[in-house]
């Protein structure tokens, strides 16, 4: 028994929205057709925010509620939450901070994390240091993103890919060797000119003219962002499962990030884990950005085992890139 402090996982919460916008809705709105979504993404379906004034905080506060529930805790135990988004509800305040004070989670901290679709993993990561350090107790990491409000529905390279969801995780102190293992992240600034959102930050502040050059969608050079995903995701994931002495046969469980159901394939061959030990859900969902991981999980909860050896693995704009080893706790 090691008396080290790691951060276990105690509890697991999602959520995604009621509204479901399927290839065939998209049919009707761009030139593609359900055949080619599905074979070139592997989405069948994604998930839209709907409603006045609702924002990704909306979708971050089910979560809370639902870890608080499964945990037996009040919302006041929580020390502080991260939240993981690009589309936060506002430039400032955090959305983190927007969520706590509707759950009334007086006594936590809160703050943003921007990595586009790694922003969980790196959450993850700051989540961990904080409860190592023995100073913290409960942490919630949180990932979360309202892509329907960044996306251009005229737009069929990027439409078809991105849904709305939220989903999350506490953290808490372990003597007994369960949480986070080990994670290695990564990140390249060079890669920011093939996947970005043109305007609306300090460099190219809103104006008449960003809006009528559509500026406030994400732009996205497909192949580019395509040929680096597979291999960063791929990388790391290899990296990581290298420097701790482990391979594909250890690993119980890939949860990978939803972005392209052929880079999770890639990733997978890479550190040879057979279809049936990886968490696909992009089918339903499509790709929640930092929501992925943790809605893989939330999905998954009910057939993960105490000691189950999982390896998460994203790829992002930015570039962002990371791998992350979790050992199952509950």
């Amino acid at each position: 028994m090691s008396n080290k402090t790691t951060a276990a996982i105690t509890a697991v919460g999602g959520y995604v929205p009621e509204d479901r916008l399927t290839n065939f809705d998209l049919e009707k709105m761009v030139d593609t057709t359900d055949e080619w979504i599905r074979t070139r993404t592997g989405i069948e379906e994604r998930r839209i925010l709907k409603g006045e004034g609702k924002a990704t905080s909306d979708m971050v506060v089910p979560v809370i509620q639902e870890i608080c529930r499964k945990r037996g805790i009040d919302p006041m135990e929580i020390d502080c939450v991260i939240v993981a988004t690009v589309t936060p509800d506002m430039v400032f305040p955090a959305t983190a901070n927007i969520a706590c004070d509707k759950v009334g989670a007086k006594n936590a901290f809160g703050f943003d994390v921007s990595a586009a679709c790694s922003g969980f993993l790196y959450a993850l990561t700051l989540g961990s240091s904080l409860i190592e350090s023995g100073r913290y107790k409960k942490v919630i990491v949180a990932g979360a993103d309202k892509m329907s409000a960044i996306v251009d529905y005229t737009d069929r390279t990027t439409c078809i890919i991105f849904g709305d969801g939220a989903g999350g995780l506490l953290l808490e102190p372990n003597q007994d060797g369960y949480g986070i293992q080990d994670s290695l992240l990564k990140s390249d600034g060079s890669g920011c000119h093939y996947l970005h959102m043109k305007a609306g930050g300090s460099l190219k502040p809103a104006s008449h003219e960003t809006v009528d050059k559509k500026e406030h969608y994400i732009y996205q050079e497909g192949q580019a962002v395509y040929k680096f995903a597979v291999k960063g995701m791929a990388d790391v994931s290899a990296e990581l499962l290298e420097r701790n002495k482990l391979t594909g046969d250890d690993v119980t469980w890939l949860v990978p990030h939803q972005a392209n159901l052929r880079i999770i394939d890639a990733t997978a061959n890479r550190v040879g884990l057979p279809k049936e030990k990886i968490m696909i859900n992009i089918q339903k969902y499509g790709n929640t950005t930092a929501g992925t991981i943790p809605l893989c999980l939330w999905d998954w909860e009910s057939r993960l085992k105490k000691g189950d050896t999982l390896l998460l693995a994203a790829f992002g704009g930015g570039f962002t890139w990371g791998a992350t080893l979790v050992k199952w706790g509950h």
